[in-house]
C-alpha cells in the first residue's frame, strides 16, 4: 500500500467518523420518540429510587369525530414507561389502570400524574364522570408500575383536567390543575358547573382563567384547603389578560423547584408554546419569564420537567409520527438554564 494511498484511507476514516458524529447530533436536535408500538401524550415524569417512570396518556384511534372539545381523544387507559437512562432502553409496564375499573368513571381518561409518600405509589387521573362532568380521581399501588387500584370516588371538590402533584422539601404535597375548553375549567368560574359555556376563554382585557393549586391531605387521597387561583403576572405586577394569548395559562400544568425557586410551567393551548413563571411560593403569585418550548407538530403541547443524574429534562409530545392530533408520541430533550436561573428556549 502507498503513502498517498494510506493516507486517503485515513482521510475516508475521519469523514465517516465525522459524518456519524453529525447523523447523532442530528439525532439529538430531533429526537425520536420514546415507543412507537403505541401512542403516548402528556408525559409525567418522576425519579423513583434511581430511574425514571413516566406516567402518559394512552391515545387511541376511538373513531370518534374531532370537536373543539376533544372528543376524539378518548383514551381508555393509563401504561407505565420506564427508563434506566436517557437515550436508554423504554420499557413499557402495560396496562396500569383501565377505565372499566374506575367505578364513577363514563369516558376520556386524560393527562394522569403520579406520586409517592410512605411506601404507596398514587396515580391522579382525569375522567368525565357518568354526568360527563371532568372530575380528578386517584388510584393506589405498592409499585410505581401499578396496577393501581382507584378509590370508589373522585376527589371531592376537584374538576376540570390535567393534575400535577408537587411535594415540597418540607413535605407538604400540591396538586396544580386545571384546563380550558375540553377540560371544562371556564364552566367552574362561579364556583358552579355552568354547562353552558363551552369554549369560554374570557374577556380580552380582563384577567385571564387561570390554574388551580391546592394543599393535599396527609394521605394523599384529598384536598386538604379550599381551592386557590395561580396567579400569573407580568414584569409589572399586572394579572395576564384573557386576551393575551402567548402568555397566558390554558392548560398543563407542571411545578418544579431550581435554586429555591418554584416554577410553574405550563401549556398556552391555541398558540402552542410551553410557558414558564417562578415564585418564592408555590402558591405563587408567579411573575412570567417566558418560553420553554416553541410549537411542536400537533395542536397543543403537554410536558414534565425532571432532574435526573445531575441534568435537566424536558418531556414532551408531539404528532410528527401519525400527522393526527390525537395521536401523539413522547420526546424528551435535555433542558438547560442561564446563570440567572433563566431556561433557554427550545426550537423543536
Amino acid at each position: 500500500m502507498t503513502f498517498s494511498t494510506k493516507i486517503a484511507l485515513i482521510f475516508l476514516a475521519l469523514l465517516g467518523v465525522g459524518l456519524h458524529a453529525g447523523i447523532c447530533q442530528n439525532a439529538s436536535s430531533n429526537p425520536i420518540p420514546l415507543v412507537t408500538h403505541i401512542y403516548t401524550a402528556d408525559p409525567s415524569a418522576h425519579v423513583f429510587k434511581g430511574k425514571i417512570y413516566i406516567y402518559p396518556s394512552h391515545d387511541i384511534e376511538a373513531n370518534v369525530p374531532q370537536d373543539d372539545e376533544g372528543g376524539h381523544f378518548n383514551m381508555q387507559d393509563y401504561h407505565v414507561l420506564s427508563m434506566k437512562k436517557i437515550g436508554g432502553k423504554v420499557t413499557d409496564h402495560g396496562v396500569a389502570l383501565d377505565i372499566k375499573d374506575v367505578p364513577w368513571a363514563g369516558r376520556q381518561m386524560w393527562a394522569p400524574d403520579a406520586a409517592y409518600k410512605n411506601g404507596t405509589y398514587f396515580l391522579y387521573f382525569p375522567v368525565k364522570d357518568k354526568q360527563d362532568v371532568f372530575r380528578i380521581g386517584v388510584a393506589t399501588s405498592s409499585s410505581p408500575t401499578g396496577p393501581f387500584k382507584a378509590q370508589p370516588e373522585p376527589i371531592a371538590g376537584s374538576y376540570s383536567i390535567d393534575p400535577a402533584v408537587f411535594t415540597d422539601t418540607d413535605g407538604n404535597s400540591y396538586m396544580y390543575f386545571g384546563g380550558i375548553w375540553g377540560g371544562q375549567l371556564q364552566r367552574w368560574h362561579t364556583g358552579t358547573y355552568d354547562a353552558s359555556l363551552k369554549t369560554d376563554l374570557g374577556k380580552d382585557n380582563e384577567p385571564a382563567l387561570t390554574a388551580k393549586v391546592v394543599r393535599m391531605s396527609k394521605d394523599m387521597l384529598s384536598f386538604d384547603e379550599p381551592v386557590k387561583d395561580v396567579v400569573i403576572l407580568d414584569k409589572d405586577g399586572k394579572p395576564l389578560l384573557a386576551g393575551d394569548h402567548d402568555r397566558r395559562f390554558f392548560e398543563g400544568s407542571w411545578m418544579h423547584t431550581y435554586n429555591g425557586k418554584y416554577y410553574f410551567s405550563y401549556s398556552t393551548g391555541d398558540t402552542h408554546f410551553l410557558a414558564y413563571a417562578t415564585s418564592t411560593s408555590p402558591y405563587g403569585p408567579f411573575t412570567y419569564q417566558g418560553t420553554i418550548l416553541k410549537p411542536v407538530e400537533g395542536w397543543t403541547t403537554h410536558h414534565s420537567i425532571v432532574e435526573f443524574k445531575g441534568k435537566w429534562y424536558l418531556f414532551y409530545h408531539d404528532a410528527q409520527v401519525s400527522g393526527k392530533t390525537h395521536l401523539r408520541n413522547v420526546k424528551v430533550r435535555e433542558l438547560t438554564y442561564r446563570e440567572d436561573g433563566s431556561i433557554v428556549t427550545i426550537t423543536p
